[in-house]
């Protein structure tokens, strides 16, 4: 198919659904890899930078912590505690329902939101260098089918 096999010094043949598997994994590492990069500078992780962009989305309203979990892009098993660090630096915080007391509320600070906005340009320029040579059509295309990938039978 492509020059995978290649790359992974790999002699053994691999079936197309390998071949795309293992071309998915390396390709998500290397965009995350460069992200993270991006987003060490402010001092975020990928899962903190994640999960404020869901704070900064779910607006003054606020989000369930489950509900931060349940929309991550990578899934982490200990959102309390992304939570926690990002409440420690100033950036989010979190509030007890009157109505329930079993239900926190957490929302991004402006410190969070100037954070994110400062990151927004770069983050921005970073996915048109990793991924700007591909057509409009072609990027519709990729995710459609990474959609479908997704997608048990």
């Amino acid at each position: 198919m492509g020059r995978l096999k290649e790359e992974l010094k790999q002699g053994k043949p691999l079936s197309p659904e390998a071949e795309v598997f293992l071309n998915v994994l390396r390709t998500a590492d290397l965009l995350v890899r460069r992200e993270s990069e991006l987003l060490k500078s402010a001092g975020l992780t990928f899962s903190q930078y994640n999960v404020l962009r869901i704070l900064r989305g779910a607006g003054a309203e606020g989000v369930r912590c489950a509900d931060v979990a349940e929309r991550m892009v990578n899934r982490d098993p200990d959102v309390t505690r992304l939570l926690d660090r990002l409440e420690g630096q100033g950036l989010a915080v979190r509030q007890r329902s009157q109505a329930d007391r079993r239900v926190v509320t957490t929302r991004i600070t402006a410190a969070g939101k100037e954070l994110l906005s400062r990151l927004d340009e770069p983050t921005e320029a970073l996915l048109k260098r990793q991924l700007g040579h591909l057509s409009r059509t072609e990027l519709r295309t990729l995710s459609v089918l990474l959609e479908q990938a997704r997608e048990e039978r």
